[in-house]
């Protein structure tokens, strides 16, 4: 009875935002503010009925599948309504609704000064429910409906502050990003219903096997388009340009798009997909090398760049390469470990630089700050617990979760394994530097900003810190929580058929050496940066000095933007350009509709001067015309 209630988890979001979409303006502020949150609450709540229901299964049962409707079919195509309820799923379900309620909550302080207030909800909740019907569709179109709907309100969303040029050139800039991975998974679930017949999760998977060879051409091919799809969603090397930017949105936009829904929808995919990946080896391959390069990539990008929600940013693009080289070494289940413990540990950090912004009067610039660590202490220590968290501390959350997969790719025991363990390790280096970077820069050395004085400087209203002390607790222990679960030898009981395990990397244990590698770094270069960005400024500024184009280059993001802009967008502007003056101004606008009608009112002027009224002028064309109509005759 209770997993009947699964449908209204994504239903009740909608129905908060048809309400303030249409009404908002009329009810207030504090309406549309429980509306929204109250909706998310909802959601939470039937969640938990929901994962109530399925642990009252038969034992051995760990799918349940309802089917609202029979939404359309043609031929042999049929396609249901209906959503599929696995451990996958619940776990999803619990970060979108729990992680997104928790966001919902800080927004309703944070945009209260906002006219748009509805207008912000509408889209806030319509995009946590597409996500729920990315995540619990029992097939691909339904999961592309979502995919398409979560990248419609990132683009309402990033683009919300719309008088702002740079807003909506991010905003377009992750909308058509994205379309490119789009493309690709469309074709891969085309070609998915050409093998099988079907596109419903379970009989794809369960099929999977006998329809598809082992490392064969088909198989390869799916799995690689549902990647690209990935790289877009999840913000991978080389679709990863769109999300930086998105940080033109509110605040509760990056923590809730770039911490714990969209850019995990490309993980999730491949994870839902594992059936079809583990029979790829080459496509592994691939997905981890892109994973470890992703991660450093963005990792060494982030060392450089002051936009205090820029450097989250990055930070976002590396984990989430965390997520895809557990995926390409088989770890799938680590990957969703560090996906759950990333939405507590990122969103707690992008929420508390939401109140660093807030206290410094919307500015952004971490070298305009300094210093104030006393005036606004209890975002500095949830701050400070977010990084611990982030850099993988020793006990909380990102400890467990991103050094199981460091330690699952050396178990892989292969060159990608081993690559992407020594990449794992030296991007942890890097993410404990950029990470204490920013919190010194912010809150320690000089007071630097020259717009305020330091005595205007206030800690964030309760609304607002009350809801990052949840997520507080979350980064501290959902690693250890939940690590038995996700990591833990008895896991598979717990997954089930959701996840096909590789039994390459179960039950092993790396030396004692290489597991304590990771928390010794990350322990040491706390007081490393605090020397480096605090006491003795002057070493990173001769070192600079000495490596300027190093520098330069990972300022400039390693020149993606440019490199993209020389190849396709300056091109595609080009062509535009050509086929406006060209084709619109010579042709459309001469011999289109208002230049048709000038045209023929032209020759109608000319043809009137025939229209003499003298027989001998008519008898004269007619004359004319005979003779041509009888040459040509006489000729053919």
């Amino acid at each position: 009875m209770l997993l009947k209630l699964t449908c209204l988890v994504p239903l009740f979001p909608l129905i908060g935002s048809i309400i303030n979409g249409f009404f908002g303006l009329r009810i207030g502020k504090n309406a549309v503010g429980i509306i929204a949150a109250g909706s998310m609450a909802l959601s939470f709540l039937t969640s938990i009925l929901v994962f109530i229901g399925f642990l009252l299964l038969p034992e051995g049962q760990h799918i349940f599948e309802q089917v609202v409707w029979s939404w359309f079919g043609a031929g042999d195509f049929s396609v249901d309504f209906g959503f599929q309820v696995d451990p996958l799923t619940l776990v999803m379900m619990f970060v979108v609704t729990g992680v997104g309620f928790i966001i919902h909550v800080y927004a309703i302080g944070y945009m209260h000064e906002e006219y748009s207030f509805y207008r912000f909800f509408a889209y806030f909740n319509l995009f946590a429910s597409a996500m729920l019907l990315l995540i619990m569709g029992n097939n691909f179109l339904l999961m592309f409906i979502g995919w398409e709907g979560v990248g419609c309100c990132s683009y309402f969303l990033i683009g919300y502050y719309f008088e702002k040029k740079s807003a909506c050139d991010a905003g377009t800039k992750a909308f058509i990003v994205n379309r490119v991975g789009d493309f690709a998974f469309l074709l891969a679930v085309m070609y998915i219903f050409n093998i099988f017949g079907t596109i419903d999760f379970s009989e794809v998977m369960h099929a999977a096997p006998e329809k598809l060879v082992y490392a064969g051409e088909a198989v390869t091919i799916i799995t690689m388009l549902l990647f690209v799809g990935a790289t877009g969603k999840s913000a991978q090397i080389p679709l990863y340009t769109w999300l930086p930017d998105a940080m033109e949105g509110p605040t509760p936009v990056s923590a809730l798009i770039h911490a714990a829904t969209m850019v995990t929808a490309g993980v999730y995919m491949i994870v839902r997909c594992n059936a079809l990946f583990n029979l790829a080896p080459m496509t592994m391959l691939v997905v981890a090398g892109i994973g470890a390069a992703t991660a450093i990539m963005a990792a060494t990008i982030g060392m450089t760049q002051f936009d205090i929600k820029r450097v989250l940013a990055y930070s976002t693009v590396s984990q989430i390469g965390y997520m895809i080289l557990a995926c390409g070494v088989g770890a799938y289940t680590a990957a969703i470990f560090h996906l759950v413990t990333h939405a507590f540990f990122k969103a707690l950090l992008f929420l508390g630089s939401g109140c660093v912004i807030h206290s410094f009067n919307e500015q952004q610039d971490i070298r305009s700050m300094g210093g104030v660590w006393k005036k606004i202490p209890y975002t500095y220590a949830l701050m400070i617990i977010g990084t611990l968290a982030l850099t993988g501390f020793p006990l909380l959350s990102g400890y467990y979760s991103k050094d199981a997969i460091i330690e699952f790719a050396y178990l892989k025991g292969n060159t990608i394994g081993y690559y992407g363990a020594s990449v794992g390790i030296f991007t942890a280096l890097l993410t404990a530097i950029y990470s204490w970077r920013l919190i010194f820069k912010t809150f320690h050395g000089k007071y630097n900003n020259k717009e305020s004085n330091l005595n205007s400087i206030k800690e964030s209203p309760l609304i607002m810190l009350m809801p990052s002390c949840l997520l507080a607790i979350g980064a501290i222990f959902a690693g250890l929580a939940f690590k038995e679960i996700f990591i833990g030898s008895n896991g598979s009981e717990f997954w089930g058929s959701s996840i096909l395990f590789l039994n390459a990397i179960q039950h092993n244990h790396p030396p004692f050496w290489f597991i304590s590698i990771t928390p010794v770094i990350v322990i040491l270069a706390i007081p490393i940066s605090y020397y480096l960005f605090v006491e003795n400024e002057k070493i990173l500024k001769y070192f600079i000095e000495k490596n300027q184009f190093l520098y330069n280059f990972l300022l400039r993001k390693w020149y993606f933007d440019e490199l993209y802009n020389f190849i396709f967008v300056e091109p595609i502007k080009k062509i535009g350009l050509f086929f406006w003056k060209k084709g619109d101004i010579n042709i459309i606008d001469r011999y289109g509709p208002d230049g048709l009608s000038k045209l023929v009112k032209i020759i109608s002027d000319k043809a009137v001067n025939f229209q003499s009224g003298y027989l001998y002028h008519y008898a004269f064309v007619m004359l004319i015309g005979f003779s041509i109509l009888l040459t040509y005759l006489i000729i053919y």
